[in-house]
């Protein structure tokens, strides 16, 4: 299983995943042109998506959806159009392009908005992006994978500085929001186990954080949870270059 992530932040995300003739596209919150510049840089291309699945209505994961038709796409109810069959429930797995994907409730201030866990083979991904806490129950659903990407969106003293509204701030910091990076480190460090070998920190502020921020808050909490960072490579998405992860000996 492999993933490139063409654009994870507020400005737009997209995410595909891929292994061999299976390829799936989580969010379409970019331009068509964006989306083929990315894939340009990998092996597949625009028509090799079989499917899009979406996590939420905010525009930064859906102002590309018609791009794709309705037989594409997969989402829980309220979020864009499908089929009827297409309407995804949580804590139900689907078998969707050969991948079976398990799908879990997020919280945040949109219409059910959800993550997902693609299993295929004997691997496992989590993606959770756009929540303000993990709840005990997906957890359970979220240990030990091979891959995550979840979202580290700030870091708490540089939103507090920013020139942001006061309810917006409030709005990111509640339950609601996003996940700081020390809350996003204390989740991650409760679901890696021995098959862990990759963690992408997702939606990074490009106001209240930097790769850097995030990635020492990681290294310091995987740290003190005896946690050994060098068996697990941890790096950071990005909103303008394409970042690529997974299993590529396969």
């Amino acid at each position: 299983m492999k993933f490139y992530i063409i654009a994870s932040g507020s400005k737009g995300n997209a995410t595909l995943v891929a292994d061999h003739d299976s390829v799936l596209l989580i969010d379409m919150g970019i331009t068509l042109k964006k989306l083929k510049d990315g894939l340009s840089s990998t092996p597949y291309r625009f028509e090799d998506i079989k499917a899009v699945l979406f996590t939420h209505d905010h525009s930064d994961h859906t102002s590309g959806k018609d791009f794709f038709s309705i037989e594409q796409r997969y989402a829980a109810k309220g979020t864009c159009e499908t089929l009827p069959e297409h309407e995804l429930n949580v804590y139900s797995s689907y078998d969707i392009e050969g991948f079976k994907v398990t799908v879990l409730p997020t919280s945040h201030d949109a219409v059910n908005p959800v993550g997902f866990v693609f299993e295929k083979k004997d691997e496992k991904l989590v993606y959770m992006t756009d929540t303000g806490y993990i709840s005990e129950r997906n957890l359970t659903y979220m240990k030990n994978a091979n891959y995550y990407i979840v979202e580290s969106n700030h870091n708490i003293k540089m939103l507090l500085k920013t020139n942001r509204p006061y309810d917006l701030i409030q709005r990111i910091l509640g339950d609601y929001g996003h996940l700081s990076n020390e809350d996003s480190a204390m989740y991650v460090s409760e679901m890696v186990g021995e098959n862990t070998r990759e963690v992408v920190l997702a939606h990074l502020s490009e106001e209240a954080n930097t790769p850097e921020v995030a990635l020492a808050a990681y290294f310091r909490i995987f740290r003190k949870r005896l946690i050994d960072i060098d068996k697990i490579n941890i790096h950071a998405a990005s909103q303008h270059q394409l970042v690529v992860g997974g299993n590529f000996e396969d």
